[in-house]
């Protein structure tokens, strides 16, 4: 990997590049980065007594909790062309173990269980250690985390806790990314061309589903290019695009175009929200 990649994402050429293949995109379909403009009018002291929402102004990242934190920043700047905002790392003491991690010492004392047994690592005493990388798409940030033990170094493939095997979207609690691809990119072959350097680089849980039924993996592989992508015709979510797929560390991604009524749809709410009209 180039220097420039571990200081300052990937180089402008190849980003600008990438960035057509697609960008981040919030909560599916569009993150309104202003709070409603009813809201903005407020006095300080207005607002810090006024509804929850009044006080937001959206949505700021997504975290994601990593395995391998060379690879999964390699994935989200050179792959989907990301770009690092900035790096922090071997987080430890007490205030930060209290602020991640006081549910989960309140969890093991109530079950009468050594924290570590439910995967809870010990910032407050440095025995492990907190990383940290954001990334700036479009409109939004996504922030890679790495737990480590202490004689790890940063970036380094090993985790403190062992990875979730099961993996499944229908599980509750599980979340997934969104990415938004660009109107005029063709979804099917940027599907293709997503695994094709994905493969390349050797991170080979990055795998895209099928529209059609498919019971192995050589039958996955095998599929139509034109069994990347479900293009959904019925109301209220007609000219929404989309595939699920799973990325270099397991996470569950969605890719999406939403076009026509669907776009539509969203950029009415959107632009209603902000004149403060609902």
């Amino acid at each position: 990997m180039r220097k420039s990649h571990l200081h300052g994402g990937a180089d402008p050429d190849r980003r600008d590049m990438l960035r057509t293949a697609g960008v981040a995109l919030a909560a599916a379909a569009g993150t309104a980065i202003a709070a409603p403009v009813a809201a903005q009018g407020l006095s300080a002291a207005a607002r810090n007594s006024g509804p929850l929402g009044a006080r937001l102004q959206g949505v700021q990242h997504f975290g994601l909790t990593v395995q391998n934190m060379e690879r999964a920043y390699e994935f989200y700047t050179e792959v989907l062309g990301g770009t690092e905002v900035f790096r922090h790392g071997d987080f430890q003491g007490d205030a930060v173990h209290n602020t991640l991690l006081a549910d989960q010492d309140i969890q093991a004392n109530e079950l009468g269980v050594n924290p570590r047994t439910i995967g809870v690592p010990d910032l407050r005493g440095g025995a492990q250690r907190l990383d940290v990388r954001f990334i700036q798409f479009d409109n939004v940030v996504i922030e890679l985390l790495q737990y480590r033990d202490s004689d790890q170094p940063m970036g380094g493939p090993r985790a403190f806790a062992e990875p979730v095997q099961h993996m499944s979207p229908a599980f509750p609690r599980m979340m997934h990314i969104c990415f938004y691809v660009r109107d005029d990119v063709d979804f099917n072959k940027f599907i293709t061309d997503l695994e094709a350097e994905s493969a390349r680089r050797g991170m080979t849980q990055v795998r895209a589903n099928r529209t059609i039924r498919v019971n192995t993996e050589a039958e996955r592989r095998a599929a139509p290019q034109s069994a990347n992508t479900n293009k959904v015709t019925v109301a209220p979510s007609d000219g929404w695009e989309l595939i699920y797929c799973k990325g270099p560390e397991g996470e569950q991604l969605e890719f999406v175009k939403a076009l026509g009524p669907v776009k539509q749809r969203f950029a009415n709410t959107l632009a209603a929200r902000q004149h403060g009209t609902r």
